[in-house]
């Protein structure tokens, strides 16, 4: 089985994180004990990845809400208050603000926002109970979301494992794998899957600019895994296209709407439009827990752009002229019609997909 390393756990009453931003070089995770400082790991990439985030905030939110749990409730007319409403509980409120406070953080991301309302509707459905109990029911739930990640992400790598073949070449961009969940990740969670059935196959990872996650970190795993990986340069991927070294391209999500438009890691779109070139299958692979269905196309999702620093002093050295403008944003939308089908734990969706994906969500 493959060993990966451990991006998010729950040690000796704190968050513990794999801090991703010092990788490939360092190997360092960081103890949070504080809300603000799960915001901080979120919005630098500390931690990164859809799922990841989202698992992450939850923690954030117990660790935001402890102390509130800690505190007595509110006394009325010489009795302890009522606390079978909404206004009677004084962990709702903090919930709320809590879950606004770490969406903002990163907006593109749905899995975070999930992960947020998950942990206030938990709160809401428990306010007859002491808060204490609360914050344990809270905690327990994020731990949950743990291993839920895991067991979502190897279905993922069953089904998308049928979408491979002996000898496979498997292109992808920034980084959906290990580290971008608790373990195993989406998009690479096929490859994972076929080398544990003694399958080859083989990677091209993008670069991807500017931050190098495909570079850094989906290089650094697949290396880490044993399975033969090849970096390129972003604006390479034509080239291994044309010259028929690339089979289908898998690539993660960080928001899937109604239509089957998506967001991801800025660079994905262009990849898309050279797939249907070229003719090469292009999947997304994802969880439930990124399919946005209160969005009815892709234009409607917010874009996170990030500090022009990130383009002109990459890595601390500087690359463009001082005071030159720049455009940074951190993901861009590929349009469903570039989509050959959405791996998720359920099974692989193909077109149509407002019909389709609307099927995965009974009720």
């Amino acid at each position: 089985m493959t060993k990966f390393l451990q991006t998010i756990r729950w040690k000796a009453d704190a968050l513990v994180l794999l801090d991703q931003t010092l990788l490939p070089t360092q190997t360092k995770y960081l103890k949070l004990t504080t809300v603000e400082r799960v915001w901080e790991a979120i919005r630098v990439l500390r931690v990164r990845g859809a799922p990841a985030i989202g698992v992450a905030a939850a923690f954030g939110m117990y660790l935001a809400l402890r102390r509130t749990g800690n505190a007595k409730p509110p006394i009325k007319g010489g009795r302890r208050g009522t606390r079978n409403s909404r206004a009677g509980n004084p962990l709702f409120a903090a919930a709320k603000k809590q879950a606004a406070y770490l969406n903002s953080a990163r907006p593109t991301a749905v899995n975070l926002r999930w992960a947020t309302e998950r942990m206030v509707r938990l709160v809401e459905s428990h306010r007859n109970e002491n808060p204490s109990k609360i914050m344990e029911r809270m905690l327990a739930e994020a731990r949950h979301m743990i291993e839920e990640d895991e067991t979502v992400c190897r279905a993922i790598g069953r089904h998308g494992l049928k979408l491979l073949k002996e000898g496979a070449t498997v292109l992808t961009h920034c980084n959906a794998g290990g580290l971008a969940t608790t373990r195993y990740g989406t998009a690479l969670a096929p490859v994972y899957a076929a080398r544990e059935q003694g399958m080859r196959v083989a990677v091209f990872a993008d670069e991807t600019r500017p931050l190098l996650q495909g570079a850094r970190l989906t290089a650094f795993e697949l290396k880490r895994a044993g399975i033969p990986v090849t970096v390129i340069c972003d604006n390479m991927a034509a080239t291994v296209m044309v010259q028929k070294k690339v089979d289908l391209i898998i690539v993660g999500a960080d928001r899937i709407v109604a239509n089957g438009d998506f967001a991801n890691k800025i660079g994905t779109y262009g990849l898309a439009i050279l797939a249907r070139e070229h003719g090469i299958p292009f999947y997304c692979a994802a969880p439930l827990s990124t399919i946005d269905l209160r969005l009815a196309s892709g234009n409607l999702i917010p874009i996170e752009e990030r500090a022009s620093r990130e383009i002109t002093h990459g890595f601390g050295k500087q690359t463009a002229p001082k005071g030159v403008g720049v455009f940074n944003p951190a993901f861009d939308v590929t349009p469903h019609r570039y989509v050959t089908g959405f791996i998720t734990e359920k099974g692989v969706v193909h077109p149509p997909y407002r019909k389709k994906l609307k099927t995965l969500f009974p009720g």
